[in-house]
């Protein structure tokens, strides 16, 4: 039986909480603050506690799915982009830009957020940006 702990961040929203991951053999079996942590400073909230619980659930999404015939069908990560991309082009040049939204995650960094909403308006041309950050 090998056991361990990795030091990380916490995914779950933007405030950055350090925590560890504790591992046996090679599974993610739990989680614990990280006393040290400026952030957290020694504490995690219920979703702190259970991070680790969703990397091995059966349900989890682990490649992109492109709805084909009316039916959800694996794809490469290269034709979901494309994908993505072509669609997007498409209604902002026939509907307009602010016919776009982005909805930003509670899950990403403030970094990443920014990020969004710097395509959102500097590339896509819209204001349309939301965020739903409920901790």
């Amino acid at each position: 039986m090998e056991y361990k702990t990795v030091l990380t961040t916490c995914g779950y929203c933007g405030c950055g909480c350090g925590l560890y991951l504790e591992v046996l053999d090679g599974q993610l079996v739990g989680a614990q603050p990280c006393k040290t942590d400026s952030v957290s400073q020694g504490g995690l909230c219920i979703k702190g506690w259970n991070v680790h619980e969703f990397v091995q659930n059966s349900e989890r999404l682990t490649k992109p799915l492109i709805k084909k015939d009316g039916q959800f069908k694996e794809a490469t990560w290269d034709e979901a982009l494309d994908t993505v991309a072509s669609r997007l082009k498409k209604i902002k040049e026939e509907n307009g830009p602010d016919r776009i939204a982005f909805l930003t995650s509670a899950k990403c960094t403030n970094e990443e957020n920014y990020l969004l909403q710097k395509l959102a308006r500097a590339v896509v041309g819209t204001n349309n940006v939301d965020h739903c950050a409920r901790l």
